[in-house]
């Protein structure tokens, strides 16, 4: 408790004022999608609290011209629909395209990206790469560090299993290939190896949302941020239990540290 006050407090120190209003992006995991936050209640907690639930952005989908109704602090929530299947880069190649258009629309809010799993990686490598301001990364359950159920299934895809897994409904083991090589436990000449290592936004917060207990993909010591090299004792943590899924649990969370985190960077 006493850590998380601390960071809080520092951030006041390092954050400047701002009268703007925030724009919070949630980010899905592994063969998921944006609905995911619906479905599980975390967006409907998230617009009870007041953030205005915005809409989802998808592949080849219409951008929405009309802007969502006006909220009165500014809050805004956005669910984005990535090619889940796909290489790390790639995915952040559209998630950089929606957060483009978000900036667009509220050029005045702050960005705030919520990743869960795989989609927090997907943010954080958003982050290091584009080039306008992001506010501050929260991450839920993602394997930061890697984890050994990506490697059991690159280890399935070249396997005779892999082989024939499109001829059973199973076809995801061979699209998914190279994103379970880009989420290997790290080491020399792979994304995260690179990623884990080069500097991240200064300015930003970060904050790891870890499930203490009940994960079966992802220990929890490759949910802290503060294990990045980049960012060893940088991160704000918050533990939990549960599994590895989105739950109603996380939406109250997030309402609970955004509010601190909105409190601080007034």
């Amino acid at each position: 408790m006493y850590r998380h006050l601390l960071f809080i407090l520092l951030l006041s120190f390092l954050t400047p004022a701002y009268a703007g209003g925030q724009t919070a992006v949630l980010v899905h995991g592994y063969l998921s999608d944006g609905l995911i936050w619906r479905d599980t209640g975390v967006s409907y907690i998230l617009h009870q609290a007041g953030w205005q639930d915005a809409g989802d952005l998808f592949p080849a989908g219409p951008v929405p011209a009309v802007l969502p109704p006006a909220n009165p602090k500014g809050r805004y929530v956005y669910t984005v629909t990535l090619p889940s299947e796909a290489p790390l880069p790639v995915q952040a190649h559209w998630l950089d395209f929606y957060l483009r258009e978000l900036q667009r629309r509220h050029p005045e809010n702050q960005l705030i990206l919520i990743g869960h799993s795989a989609g927090g990686v997907v943010a954080r490598l958003v982050m290091v790469t584009n080039r306008f301001p992001i506010a501050g990364l929260i991450t839920i359950a993602t394997p930061h560090l890697g984890t050994s159920a990506a490697e059991d299934g690159l280890l399935l895809s070249n396997s005779p299993v892999g082989w024939v897994a499109p001829f059973l409904g199973l076809g995801t083991l061979t699209r998914s290939e190279d994103l379970y090589r880009d989420l290997t436990r790290e080491y020399p000449a792979m994304p995260l190896f690179w990623l884990n290592r080069t500097p991240h936004p200064p300015q930003a917060f970060y904050l790891s949302i870890i499930r203490l207990a009940g994960d079966d993909w992802v220990p929890p010591y490759s949910q802290d941020m503060n294990n990045v090299p980049a960012l060893t004792g940088k991160a704000m943590v918050a533990t939990t239990r549960g599994e590895h899924g989105l739950h109603p649990g996380d939406g109250y969370l997030l309402v609970t540290w955004l509010e601190k985190l909105g409190e601080v960077q007034k």
